[in-house]
């Protein structure tokens, strides 16, 4: 599908630099900041990616071995950052509408986010063991991978990789264009990032098209990932629509959270489009008329 003599930027060194990285980012003695924990939750993002890319020239028991290990990472993270996030959101519509949360002043959920966050000491030592779990998962997974052979990989089933990925994005978008409930505009955006850090290896095929191409591909990503995280807000508030019962100002506070998820909705669905509409194929985007063998 591409010619031996097309240059792909090589996976193995950019992959143990992603779990690299990530393993410098944790002290056993210290709890790591929010922004210590979205960086390497995007770096395991970015190696699952590559070790995607890789699938067809892995056994099946290697490759679940390397993509669950860091999966597991991502997942203790997870919660972490999911709690920061919803005190800034809180706090950043607290000081966008002061008036409606006076009337909420006695809901627990919203007073447990907006107030001080103390960490009680059995969540503490749980988190630092979480800590020492992960540095041995990157530690483990990163002395594999150095001494893991990626020579002469081949080119045609690389591109044939991202060929699937693009093709597991078109239908999720459609999914989701069709039906934008959370899981389906959710599931569209796992789907959009990876193939927007698979794209990086491929930069050289079409420079100028791919680096347009992942800028679009961020922006939608950016886009769908502040509606989930609204989209999550709401979840943990506890939220029910009920005829009668509901605090007026709980009501109203969800309307306008559910204004801004419509906002960025309304970002991403024109560039979608172009990049994934039925029937348009990965070629049609990349703008490739002939792939020789």
């Amino acid at each position: 599908m591409l010619d031996n003599f097309v240059t792909i930027k090589e996976i193995k060194p950019v992959l143990c630099g992603y779990i690299r990285e990530a393993q410098f980012k944790f002290d056993p003695d210290e709890i790591p900041d929010e922004s210590v924990v979205h960086e390497v939750r995007v770096l395991m993002k970015k190696s699952r990616a590559s070790i995607r890319l890789l699938k067809s020239q892995m056994d099946k028991e290697t490759f679940a071995v390397e993509y669950s290990s860091l999966r597991e990472v991502g997942r203790i993270l997870r919660s972490w950052r999911e709690t920061s996030v919803h005190r800034k959101l809180i706090k950043s519509l607290k000081r966008k509408y002061p008036k409606l949360f006076s009337g909420l002043s006695g809901n627990e959920k919203i007073n447990a986010l907006l107030g001080k966050q103390d960490i009680d000491s059995g969540h503490l030592q749980q988190m630092k063991a979480d800590i020492l779990k992960i540095m041995d998962i990157l530690h483990r997974s990163g002395y594999r991978w150095r001494f893991r052979s990626m020579n002469n990989l081949d080119n045609y089933l690389l591109f044939t990789e991202l060929q699937k990925t693009y093709s597991k994005v078109s239908v999720s978008y459609l999914k989701a264009r069709v039906y934008p409930v959370s899981s389906n505009l959710h599931e569209f955006r796992k789907e959009a990032k990876d193939f927007l850090y698979q794209l990086y290896f491929f930069r050289s095929v079409k420079p100028k098209v791919i680096k347009e191409l992942e800028l679009r591909l961020d922006s939608i990503a950016q886009n769908l990932g502040k509606y989930n995280d609204h989209a999550v807000l709401i979840k943990s508030l506890g939220y029910k629509f009920q005829k009668r019962g509901n605090n007026i100002a709980l009501d109203e506070l969800i309307v306008l959270i559910k204004e801004e998820q419509d906002r960025f909705l309304s970002k991403i669905w024109p560039s979608a489009f172009v990049i994934f509409h039925p029937g348009r194929m990965l070629v049609d985007v990349l703008g490739i008329k002939v792939l020789l063998v």
